[in-house]
């Protein structure tokens, strides 16, 4: 799969409304397509408000009324008890650059079908659900082009105030705002009251397929530390500056990337993960010993024990390499989450609703960063997933089959539907 192409969906496979929803995802797959399988549509890019506008009149033509709160989340509402808050289900369209089809995307048109279906139920019967649908676009949460990632979740749930959000800038100096007015996403207000959340995602890991899984039951996150470096050294010749007088911003950077997997392989294997995403090198000249280099190093494992020793080892690094290169290492960023669970009553509710479907389940843990591992702050929240071809993710090739995106689909809206008529309500 990684030297080949991605496969198409293939509606013909399946009939009625699951062979509209694979006809939908490989609608949705066009916006922002890329020659290599995969898609760009950055957040507050021009193919992210196609996208959104794509999904917007989708939504009303289902009969949701569509808004946009003050940072760009976007919501489809089926309102049928008046005054109840909502059960909120969806992920994020949002991508990274070259990115594969499936992260985020999926999740939300997984939400949309699911709520479009129990839409058509409840309106055809003599029942109303205890709790309003919400169908969710969280904005930005892959972080790409606005950091941190998780933004438009970690406003809903109080972790980031709108204010700051909006002044945060890309590289071009383009700020949040300005990208969210044009596109058409800037709304006001903070979205509606949740009672209950719900993501499904792809893995973006191979255990699932490696053990012939179809539905992982997310019962916690990994805890992470991400962080924002700037190395500052001396712009000099690097022809005429002899080595001994140089103060090389991009050696520290480098002796940082490399001290970052050092670290993660001090740790027994798969315990600790670290990396470094992004470099900007400043003024990047070919001839010129660089002054200033930014970074994004992060680290996570599942044990917040072993994560405190990693970030200890990191900073001692730190007043190492700064001897060494004889540069300075500030941090101007950080964005950390430690090890939660999911509620066990969330986890058990899906189980039982996976069992009864049939299929096969296991539970697992997320090792990235999702905007579920918000919502489960505030509200019970049920996370899923389905399996990974390869484990690929963020990369052109990343797949997951047909039939795997679309047991998920029916598993989200069993999952949902029980959420509505408060199956987790205390009793």
């Amino acid at each position: 799969m990684s030297n080949g192409a991605v496969p198409e969906p293939d509606p013909t496979k399946f009939t009625g409304a699951d062979s509209v929803f694979l006809q939908d995802f490989a609608t949705l797959s066009a916006f922002g397509a890329t020659p290599g399988g995969g898609v760009e549509r950055q957040a507050g890019s021009p193919a992210d408000g196609e996208q959104r506008a794509w999904l917007a009149g989708m939504l009303r033509d289902k009969g949701f009324d569509v808004s946009f709160d003050q940072v760009g989340n976007q919501f489809g509402l089926l309102e049928l008890n008046p005054g109840a808050p909502y059960v909120l289900v969806g992920s994020h369209l949002d991508s990274q650059p070259t990115a594969g089809r499936y992260d985020g995307a999926y999740g939300v048109l997984a939400a949309a079908h699911a709520a479009f279906r129990l839409a058509e139920e409840w309106r055809a019967g003599a029942t109303t659900p205890r709790y309003n649908l919400a169908v969710v676009n969280w904005f930005n949460e892959e972080g790409a082009r606005f950091k941190p990632s998780m933004m438009g979740s970690s406003v809903y749930t109080g972790k980031m105030t709108a204010e700051h959000v909006l002044a945060i800038t890309d590289p071009a100096g383009i700020t949040v705002r300005e990208a969210l007015e044009a596109t058409a996403s800037l709304g006001r207000g903070t979205g509606p009251t949740a009672a209950y959340a719900a993501e499904i995602h792809i893995q973006q890991g191979r255990s699932m397929e490696r053990d012939g899984i179809t539905i992982g039951v997310v019962d916690s996150n990994w805890a992470a530390n991400k962080y924002q470096f700037e190395v500052l050294g001396e712009q000099a010749h690097t022809g005429s500056t002899v080595i001994a007088d140089r103060r090389d911003a991009l050696l520290g950077a480098s002796m940082l990337v490399v001290a970052a997997r050092e670290i993660a392989d001090h740790f027994p294997a798969g315990a600790v993960h670290t990396s470094v995403g992004q470099l900007d090198v400043y003024p990047n000249s070919p001839v010129v010993v660089p002054s200033l280099v930014n970074l994004l190093l992060d680290l996570r494992s599942a044990d917040g024990g072993l994560l405190e020793e990693a970030d200890r080892m990191l900073h001692e690094r730190i007043e190492q390499i700064q001897q060494a290169a004889r540069v300075d290492i500030r941090k101007t960023g950080s964005h950390c989450w430690p090890v939660t669970p999911y509620q066990p009553e969330g986890v058990a509710l899906a189980e039982k609703i996976v069992a009864n479907r049939g299929l096969t389940y296991t539970r697992v843990k997320t090792l990235a960063g999702h905007d579920s591992t918000n919502l489960k702050d505030i509200v019970p929240t049920v996370m899923l997933f389905v399996p990974s071809v390869e484990g690929i993710s963020h990369n052109e090739h990343e797949y997951t089959t047909d039939q795997d995106i679309v047991s998920g689909l029916h598993v989200l809206t069993d999952v949902v539907r029980s959420l509505c008529f408060g199956e987790l309500d205390p009793r």
